[in-house]
């Protein structure tokens, strides 16, 4: 990609100012404190208000039970376990591989900031998703991707403990391809190998075979799973941006785990081919582009790898596009209470993520002694953190509502959040099946969620005047998602370790 000529000095002397001026705007007041341990631990306890399958004994969130136990059992295959994604009672495979994926690297980047008791939980929230991945690649040549059909599930309210909505199994092979969801299953097994590495070894080597496997599976036979399994999958998880950047993205999650130089050659002999030069602004569960960009970019900026520096300058495109008054043409948007902003759904999954991938790419700067070039501005690794830290503060209250959009922490928080199991009465308070639409009345009601989803953030204010609905059907603002809280988790364990941005490294 050519860079635009950089812009004559007046015009730089004023955008550098915008910067300066911008940044004060986003910085948080130095009075306001967060407890970032505590946000951490409830965003870790989360998952576990999620979990399908066999409970273990030591289940914190306890209004929880037993669900979905003869999930695959139709069809032959032992498919229970997993995460539901959201607030619905569906597993997809899609988007469960990518919070794996994050989750994961959350681990490798940040668990030393973590401490002992929340890298512990942490790695038994990978588990969790790692054990039922497993199962659903142990057939060769298959993957099953989805359990539940999400067209009769979303015309229900019921707990997961009731349900009694078909559990379809679909799955893509050779016939239905998934080169999307294959990449994605594999980046995420593989990512979970590195993060397992020092604290099981068994373990860690039995996901790495496994993310070899699917992989070669994946690029061998290639197509989107949206095409294979169109009916079942879209409109829910679709996969609209293709499957080449998943194929990208495995690979790159590959040779980091493996230090194979195939994988290396597979990312260089394919970067045209399956467009790893698009800089494109966006990282989510469909699109990855944002994120092989900032991953490569660390053996690049460590000197590792000058062959992959267009990796590098992608990466600062797309951070120059976060950093508020940097970029002649913003793709994101900032609200006035200084929340980070993208058109659609679920804005807070676009928060997290690309917060993330700041955070992520500002320690990888600093340990290379770099800084971003912005055209004819820069900016320093601490400004990076700054933004990000601005994010995370802003969704644990520091916006103009006052409120926190994680359920659980500081004194104000969303109580009607868009999930069954969180605004039904628990199995304990209400033994009996509460049937398909009996769950209409809870759904509906004013009332607040019976049971607390300690650590679930929502999709959060629904247009850039920090608006908030704090009601049950607006579920683009009050449903949770895996997704959400997976790339959370690492923000959370740097500024619980560094809270005060003098301890950072001064850049």
């Amino acid at each position: 990609m050519v860079s635009p000529p950089p812009p004559p000095p007046p015009f730089r002397l004023l955008l550098v100012v915008q910067v300066a001026l911008l940044l004060v705007v986003l910085r948080p007041s130095a009075a306001a404190l967060h407890d970032y341990g505590d946000a951490l631990r409830k965003s870790i306890l989360f998952f576990e208000g999620q979990r399908s399958g066999k409970l273990p004994p030591d289940q914190r969130i306890t209004w929880r039970r037993d669900s979905a136990l003869r999930d695959g059992a139709e069809d032959g295959v032992d498919l229970t376990g997993g995460y539901y994604d959201a607030g619905d009672n569906v597993k997809f495979g899609f988007p469960m591989a990518f919070t794996t994926t994050l989750m994961a690297w959350s681990v490798i980047d940040f668990g030393k900031s973590m401490g002992p008791e929340h890298l512990g939980e942490a790695l038994k929230a990978v588990r969790w998703a790692t054990d039922y991945l497993l199962k659903a690649t142990a057939v060769p040549g298959v993957i099953y991707v989805q359990v539940g059909d999400a067209f009769r599930d979303h015309a229900c309210w019921e707990r997961p403990e009731d349900m009694d909505t078909p559990r379809t199994v679909y799955k893509v092979d050779r016939d239905h391809p998934g080169s999307d969801v294959a990449g994605e299953t594999a980046a995420a097994l593989a990512a979970a190998s590195i993060a397992f590495r020092s604290h099981d070894p068994a373990y860690s080597a039995r996901l790495l075979d496994r993310a070899i496997s699917v992989f070669e599976f994946a690029d061998k036979y290639r197509g989107a799973y949206s095409s294979s399994l169109h009916d079942a999958v879209c409109p829910c998880y679709c996969d609209v941006s293709g499957y080449e950047d998943e194929l990208l993205w495995g690979a790159a999650w590959l040779h980091k785990a493996s230090r194979r130089r195939d994988y290396h050659e597979y990312i260089r002999r394919n970067e045209v081919i399956l467009h790893a030069g698009d800089s494109i602004n966006e990282f989510g569960w469909d699109n990855k582009h944002a994120g092989i960009n900032v991953l490569i970019s660390k053996e690049v900026l460590m000197g590792k790898d000058d062959y992959l520096e267009s990796f590098r300058i992608n990466a600062d495109n797309f951070i120059c596009s976060l950093m508020p008054g940097v970029s002649d043409h913003p793709q994101i948007q900032y609200s006035p209470g200084g929340l980070l902003f993208k058109a659609g759904g679920s804005n807070m999954q676009h928060v997290t993520s690309l917060s993330f991938l700041l955070l992520a790419y500002s320690n990888y700067l600093s340990h290379a002694g770099g800084r971003v070039t912005c055209g004819g501005a820069s900016a320093a690794p601490m400004e990076l953190k700054r933004v990000a830290k601005r994010q995370v503060d802003y969704i644990l209250g520091e916006n103009p509502l006052g409120m926190s959009y994680m359920v659980g922490y500081g004194a104000r928080w969303p109580r009607r959040i868009h999930h069954r199991g969180s605004s039904l009465p628990s199995v304990a308070a209400h033994p009996h099946r509460i049937r398909c639409k009996a769950g209409t009345a809870y759904y509906l009601s004013p009332k607040p969620n019976p049971n607390v989803l300690v650590g679930a953030v929502v999709g959060g204010p629904s247009n850039t005047s920090d608006a908030f609905p704090d009601v049950r059907p607006a579920f683009q603002q009050s449903e949770p998602t895996t997704y959400i809280n997976a790339p959370l988790l690492g923000l959370l364990a740097f500024f619980y370790a560094h809270p005060d941005p003098h301890s950072w490294t001064q850049d």
